[in-house]
């Protein structure tokens, strides 16, 4: 049964949160060529948060989903509204063909008729984006774009569903420039590319690898066995196949079901050092889906 409050998520929430406020107020008072070398600590701490985020949306650490989000909401990585990556992760956990461009919306994937319209550079770039080194200088830049491209999308359509979500991202956008501004004296330029920017980039070091086509949903979903600090970065949630398994077990008990269930898991990779030898450069597949390509 679910604990009414979970103190483990509780206590990342504050540490997060303060490590968020420390770094940007040293980012806002420090000068010279060094200061880039908070952009490690910067990127972490923001993809730190968008865990955090992903524990909140799964109903942690209480029970109560406005509380949840409210201890997660605020919008220090910038660019997606909370309510959004609430919707659309719950609905990447409700399709049965994961992956799928058309079903699944956090596919990396695109359809053979996208492919066929991104042209000559727009496929460069999509190819680009499936090695590791593209998808952490480039996929940042790319996912906002192709964010941004679908919410307008929406609004044209006359689809206003994401208001309330972006009406409190707005709300929220308010207060973290105020904090950089008046507290920090830290630009907001400063700020996405020493936070912002190396945030979303780790997050997608963490998606790079843990979904892909197959014939079963198990088949779809891939397990990065990482270290200490990868393991803390992401939460836990590189043990993916458990997470889809139980989307509602808190991270902190992640390691434990999976070492019990570990001889199921279809396809395991030994870390991120891993991926990064065989795909630093080299496109882990092909930018279409390829159910789209045979069809």
């Amino acid at each position: 049964m679910k604990r009414t409050l979970e103190t483990p998520t509780l206590l990342l929430f504050f540490v997060v949160h303060l490590l968020w406020a420390a770094l940007t107020v040293l980012a806002g008072r420090s000068s010279g060529w060094w200061v880039w070398a908070l952009a490690p600590l910067g990127g972490f701490v923001v993809a730190w948060h968008g865990s955090l985020q992903h524990e909140t949306i799964h109903g942690h650490p209480t029970r109560s989903r406005t509380l949840n989000g409210l201890l997660a909401s605020l919008p220090i990585g910038l660019w997606m509204p909370y309510g959004v990556y609430r919707r659309l992760h719950l609905a990447h956990h409700a399709t049965d063909t994961l992956t799928d461009p058309t079903t699944d919306p956090e596919s990396f994937y695109i359809t053979q008729d996208a492919w066929t319209r991104s042209g000559r550079m727009g496929r460069a770039l999509l190819v680009a984006n499936a090695t590791l080194v593209g998808r952490l200088l480039l996929g940042p830049m790319l996912t906002v774009a192709r964010f941004v491209a679908s919410e307008i999308g929406r609004i044209r359509r006359g689809d206003f569903g994401h208001a309330r979500a972006w009406a409190a991202q707005v709300v929220g956008l308010l207060l973290v420039i105020a904090w950089l501004s008046i507290v920090c004296r830290l630009s907001l330029v400063r700020y996405v590319v020493l936070f912002a920017y190396p945030g979303l980039a780790l997050t997608l070091l963490r998606s790079f690898a843990e979904h892909r086509p197959g014939p079963t949903q198990r088949e779809r979903t891939v397990v990065v066995e990482a270290g200490r600090l990868g393991s803390l970065l992401f939460l836990n949630n590189n043990l993916h196949v458990v997470h889809h398994e139980d989307p509602g077990l808190p991270w902190y008990e992640l390691p434990a079901r999976y070492r019990s269930t570990r001889d199921r898991a279809a396809m395991i990779v030994p870390g991120y050092f891993s991926l990064a030898r065989r795909y630093a450069f080299r496109a882990k597949d092909l930018p279409v889906h390829p159910s789209s390509a045979s069809s």
